[in-house]
């Protein structure tokens, strides 16, 4: 059996409209126990097609390309209406602080406005479009997921309604993972350093490249492949904090590729944040964790990642 389930989400992928949330006993079900036992899990039939994954994965590569002086007009920081959006050049984060530079760039959509800098025709369209399919198959789970709880369907949701906005820290991430040889690597170097994710969940395409693993609960890291036709999601801190850790947001890494493999890698991470000054406290009405904004939570973990005391 796997280690990370495959669940089929056609009951309520994109474009269903006539659904009751009778319909989604059964997906509730298997969604609650993948994030509950892994805090991963596969959706298929959602609804966003390989060719929309394709088309987004190819206008990011050849951004990436560029010489360096091409794209640091664009670097992350240089935007006044949003500190997160833009280019993030290789080994500037560290998810893992412990290590050095991740191995890997970035480019963040993590603001939709027209008029701002954006690289080349048809970037931003490109990217804002798959921003909005994500954004609508990320709230279809967030449901799901309260229902699997046995909450209100809308109580995740009520925390979201800015995704998009400059109110709201979702991201739409491009990752390239240039080609690498593991002796020109500094020590402990790897392509993406051992973290979990800070918002509520994230979807992840994967190119077919091998090197995402996931620690289990017996403190194993376990690969996980591109499964062609689904999308990867995973719990991330705030959504543990919210469930009194009855979701799991897993730690996750990306290593070196073998020796002999000079490929490259890309994949894109949709990070669903809840709303800035939406304020995240224990469902269940315990006080396991305190009481957090999410922007301030959102804030202390960049400062942490890109290397700010």
């Amino acid at each position: 059996m796997a280690f990370i389930p495959v669940v089929d989400f056609e009951v309520y992928k994109l474009g269903t409209s006539d659904v009751t949330d009778k319909n989604l006993q059964e997906l509730c079900e298997e969604i609650r126990k993948a994030f509950t036992e892994v805090g991963f899990v596969y959706l298929k039939n959602t609804g966003i097609e390989q060719k929309e994954v394709d088309r987004v994965m190819d206008i990011s590569k050849k951004f990436f390309l560029l010489p360096e002086e091409k794209k640091r007009p664009y670097s992350r920081g240089s935007y006044a209406n949003n500190g997160n959006h833009g280019w993030v050049s290789s080994e500037t984060e560290s998810l893992n602080p412990q290590r050095p530079g991740d191995l890997k760039e970035a480019f963040n959509t993590a603001s939709l406005q027209p008029d701002i800098n954006w690289p080349s025709d048809g970037f931003r369209d490109t990217k804002v479009d798959f921003f909005m399919r994500c954004k609508e198959l990320s709230l279809r789970v967030l449901k799901v997921m309260a229902l699997s709880l046995g909450l209100d369907s809308e109580v995740f949701l009520k925390a979201h309604n800015y995704i998009g906005s400059d109110d709201n820290g979702t991201t739409l991430r491009s990752l390239y993972y240039a080609p690498v040889k593991a002796e020109c690597a500094k020590k402990d170097q790897i392509r993406c350093g051992e973290h979990s994710d800070y918002g509520s969940i994230t979807l992840v395409f994967q190119s077919q490249e091998a090197g995402l693993q996931v620690l289990n609960k017996n403190h194993e890291f376990i690969s996980v492949p591109s499964i062609p036709g689904t999308v990867l999601i995973n719990i991330a801190d705030l959504m543990q904090r919210w469930t009194s850790d009855v979701f799991v947001s897993a730690i996750h890494r990306v290593l070196l590729p073998p020796g002999n493999d000079s490929s490259t890698r890309q994949s894109l991470a949709f990070f669903v944040q809840p709303d800035n000054d939406a304020i995240v406290k224990c469902c269940d009405g315990s006080d396991k964790y305190p009481p957090v904004n999410s922007l301030d939570y959102l804030l202390s973990r960049f400062n942490l990642s890109y290397g700010k005391k």
